[in-house]
Parts: C-alpha cells; sequence; structure tokens
C-alpha cells in the first residue's frame, strides 16, 4: 500500500520522496513554473504598491504580531468575550483529538449530515475530516484546488495553491472517474462542472465548516480571505458554523488588520488583494438574511504554547501566505510538499514541523534548506526562518537526533579544522583521491597534459559523495594549489606569509 503523503512511517525519511521527485521532469516543470512566477510577481506588485516603504510595512507587520504573541493570554481573552458578547461560542482543544472530539460533538448534536468544508489548514493538522465521515457526514471540500485532492485521495502540496503538483490532464480525468462527468481540458469549462456539482451541495448543507485568517480581538470577528467566494457559500447557508483557528490567529484591533491585508495576498498569489474578503462577528441576527443560526470557534492549541518559548515564538507570526514556499530553491527542487511529509511543507514546515511533532520524528527538515535566505527576504512578517533552522539543527546535535555517522563525521570534521597539519593533509588527500577518480573514469585522457580550458568531470563518487552525481557533474581539482601558483610565478616573496 502507497504511504500517504501526510502520514509518514516514523521517523521520517525525506531523501527517497526527494530523489523520486528530482527525477520527475514533469512533476519539476509544475513546481518551478508556479513557484517562480508567484516570487517574481509577488517581488514587482509589492514594489509597484510600496516602494522603498515595503520593508517598513514588513517590520511593521512583524512588531504588530510580536506584540501579539508577547501578550498573547490578554488579547485571546478579549476575543472570546467580544466573540462571545457578539452571539458565538468559543471552545479551546489543547490538542489535535481535542479539537475532533469538539467538531464531532457539535456535528452530532444538530444531526448533521452533509458538511461543506472551506479551506482551512487547521482541520488538515488536527486530521478532522476523516473523524467526521467515520460519523456518518459526508464532507466536501469547496475550495477548488481542494476538492480535485479530495477526489484524488491525495494530499495539499502547497498551503496557498494546493494542487500545485497537478495539471488539467489529471483534473478532466479526476472528473470524468469521480462525476461522470464529459472529458474536456478547458480550464472554464472544468471550473463550471465542478461550480454546478458544489451548488448542489450547498443548497443541502446543514453543516459549514471553515479556517480562519485572522481573529480580532477588538470586536470577536472572524476574517476570511478567498479568491472563489466559496468560503461566503460554507458559512452563510448550513446553519451551523464551526470555525477551526490556531490561537496565534489573533491582531489585537481592525486597524491592525488593515497592515496584513495589505500584505497577504501581495505575498501569496501577486494579487492587490483577495478578490473576497469576509468579516464574520457572531450568527444570523433577526435583520440579516442570510448566516448560521449558530457560530462554533475552536481555539486550537496543539503543540502552539511549546512554540512560543522564547527562541521559537516568532514563528507563530506566521500568516500562511506561502511566499517562503514560492522563494525556497529546495522547496522546488524536492517536488513541492509532500517531500516534507507533513500538512506545512517549505521553510515554515522545516521548522514548525519538528516542533510540532518532535525532531526525532522529522530529523532530515532543519536540513533541508541551503539557508540562501531567500525565505526570509519573501517573510512579510520578518520571520528569520534561516536562524531558526539553525537552531534547530543545533538543537538535533545536542539531543542526539542526527545519526551516528554524521555525528563522527561532523567531529572529525571539527578536529581536521582545529589542526593545520591535519587540515593541509586532508586537503592533498582530497585532491589526490578526486583527481585519481576523474583519470580512473576518462582513460582515454590518461597520459595526457590537462588543459585548463578542458578539464575533467566526475559523473559519479561513491559514498555521501553520490548525492551530489546524482544530479550534476563534479569537476575535478587542479593539480596545484593556488598558494604553489602564486610562488612559481615569483610572486610569493612579496607576500612574507608566502601566499594570500
Amino acid at each position: 500500500m502507497t504511504e500517504h503523503p501526510l502520514h509518514p512511517r516514523l521517523p521520517f525519511d525525506m531523501k527517497p520522496r526527494a530523489a523520486l521527485a528530482a527525477e520527475d521532469a514533469l512533476l519539476q516543470q509544475f513546481i518551478f513554473t508556479a513557484t517562480h512566477e508567484k516570487d517574481r510577481g509577488r517581488v514587482r506588485v509589492c514594489q509597484r504598491a510600496f516602494g522603498e516603504r515595503y520593508d517598513a510595512l514588513r517590520g511593521l507587520a512583524g512588531a504588530i504580531k510580536q506584540h501579539t504573541l508577547d501578550h498573547l493570554d490578554s488579547y485571546l481573552e478579549r476575543f472570546i468575550d467580544r466573540a462571545e458578547a457578539a452571539g458565538a461560542r468559543v471552545h479551546f482543544a489543547a490538542d489535535a483529538e481535542q479539537a475532533n472530539a469538539i467538531g464531532a460533538r457539535i456535528a452530532e448534536a444538530h444531526g448533521c449530515r452533509l458538511c461543506v468544508k472551506s479551506k482551512s489548514m487547521v482541520t488538515e493538522e488536527t486530521g478532522l475530516v476523516p473523524v467526521l465521515e467515520r460519523l456518518g457526514v459526508e464532507v466536501v471540500e469547496t475550495d477548488l484546488g481542494e476538492f480535485i485532492i479530495q477526489l484524488d485521495h491525495d494530499a495539499p502540496s502547497h498551503i496557498v495553491t494546493p494542487m500545485i503538483h497537478k495539471d488539467r490532464r489529471s483534473v478532466a480525468r479526476a472528473f470524468v472517474r469521480e462525476l461522470g462527468a464529459e472529458y474536456t481540458e478547458d480550464p472554464e469549462r472544468l471550473t463550471r462542472i465542478a461550480r454546478e456539482h458544489m451548488r448542489t451541495k450547498y443548497r443541502r448543507a446543514d453543516l459549514g465548516i471553515s479556517g480562519a485568517n485572522f481573529l480580532v480581538a477588538e470586536t470577536g470577528s472572524i476574517v476570511l480571505c478567498t479568491n472563489e467566494g466559496n468560503a461566503d457559500f460554507s458559512v452563510s447557508g448550513p446553519p451551523v458554523h464551526v470555525v477551526f483557528a490556531g490561537i496565534e490567529k489573533v491582531v489585537p484591533a481592525l486597524r491592525h488588520l488593515a497592515v496584513f491585508l495589505k500584505l497577504l495576498a501581495r505575498s501569496a498569489t501577486a494579487q492587490e488583494q483577495t478578490v473576497y474578503t469576509t468579516i464574520i462577528t457572531g450568527p444570523r441576527r433577526p435583520a440579516d438574511h442570510d448566516g448560521p443560526g449558530e457560530v462554533h470557534v475552536v481555539l486550537v492549541d496543539n503543540g502552539r504554547t511549546e512554540i512560543l518559548r522564547a527562541p521559537t515564538r516568532e514563528l507563530l507570526r506566521c500568516i500562511r501566505c506561502g511566499a517562503c514556499l514560492n522563494a525556497c530553491p529546495v522547496y522546488r527542487k524536492v517536488g513541492g510538499g509532500h517531500a516534507y511529509g507533513a500538512v506545512y511543507s517549505g521553510p515554515i514546515g522545516a521548522v514548525i514541523t519538528p516542533l510540532f511533532k518532535g525532531i526525532e520524528n522529522y530529523p532530515d527538515l532543519p536540513r533541508a534548506s541551503s539557508l540562501c535566505g531567500a525565505c526570509f527576504e519573501a517573510c512579510p512578517v520578518k520571520i528569520d526562518l534561516p536562524r531558526q533552522l539553525v537552531w534547530l539543527r543545533r538543537e538535533s546535535v545536542e539531543q542526539k537526533v542526527t545519526r551516528w555517522r554524521e555525528r563522527l563525521m561532523y567531529r572529525l570534521w571539527a578536529a581536521t579544522l582545529e589542526r593545520p597539519w591535519a587540515f593541509g593533509l586532508a586537503r592533498f588527500l582530497q585532491r589526490w583521491l578526486l583527481r585519481w577518480r576523474a583519470r580512473s573514469r576518462d582513460s582515454g585522457s590518461q597520459g595526457q597534459r590537462e588543459s585548463p580550458l578542458d578539464p575533467r568531470w566526475m559523473t559519479a563518487l561513491p559514498g555521501p559523495g553520490r548525492g551530489w552525481t546524482e544530479c550534476r557533474d563534479l569537476l575535478a581539482p587542479p593539480s596545484g594549489t593556488f598558494r604553489k601558483w602564486w610562488r612559481s610565478r615569483g610572486r610569493g616573496a612579496e607576500s612574507k606569509g608566502g601566499g594570500p
């Protein structure tokens, strides 16, 4: 049986999935094109809108979130008071099991049989849908990407664009197989097929479930930002609306919300704004034409209070825009989110997944980064992801999570760097062995003098070096060192140290 992308065997080994993705040319094309275009678009629209003020706006957004996290208990209490005053019922869930139990209890209490659900990362995190289905509740994902993922029994591969790893042909096949539709690859017709199917579900649904982009403490409001309008249908038609939101989603007031709305869509999809920005405060009032009779808000912890500790607190600033995924060269190369083995992928997933689920269960993720800093430059709330990745790597060493072979290698390497004679010997042996390897792979050039214009390359290395040469060739080192070259031209005397 194929291993589920989000429920791998633990401890999770990322390398097999990454290796398969690297060999899949079509997948590489999908991921690169989509993320590269979104990243370039983000830079373009933010520069056009904010110019030189862009970095200051990012700093302001980060400061607002950091202030809220530093006083989270106070702002959560204020949100609960205002939300309940507006008629909503607020629940607290310490973990995923408790969050799912609350959702199941609400569905059972109202005899719900059909749930329309808008996109929610928290419910993916807790695994809510299978729990409801076991109760006999049909759950329909109404975000188009999530709907296609559901039809294929697949898992999201991106925080914002979940079906980034699929094309219209796979969508057409899914619609023929699951909906009995006529085969078409036309995007407009495919969208129309999905729309017609979902409209019947909206009319019959007795339960609506959503996430929340933000929770406003000042008013007790829930904020939903979408492009398809499906969230509005999901929460306005059914008599019961249940919101699942992480406790970090709180912002102090509506005036602060404006800062994040300016950044969210531009960072996520290079739009000026999302098409729909909906603010919900309590259930339907007597004068309202639509809306649920009951609104429940489930505030989910599920490891977030652990992340609140000082070294990692800034990670909870994340507004789930996906900009760090679009900017990350590693995310592109490993074929998207499935290689990370968890709901959250890319640079943000590489840090919060080990914190949520244990570094010992996801030892590879903190090292799934080149530390190039592209994620930090893209983040609209200025989370220093490279620093967090380095901190997690240190934690994995201190907790002896890294494999014993790696720890031995790091100790040997540290001892070599501390001793000049050992470093010189290692450098000599490395050069000799790599040049010998290059000659043995290129027997036709043996006995010939190497030309600087035609250097030798190695296409396959043994042991750990195999990981490099599986994707690229390695240039053999030159026959002499730079110091030797410098001295051979009579320039060594110019430098007392005999070299630079």
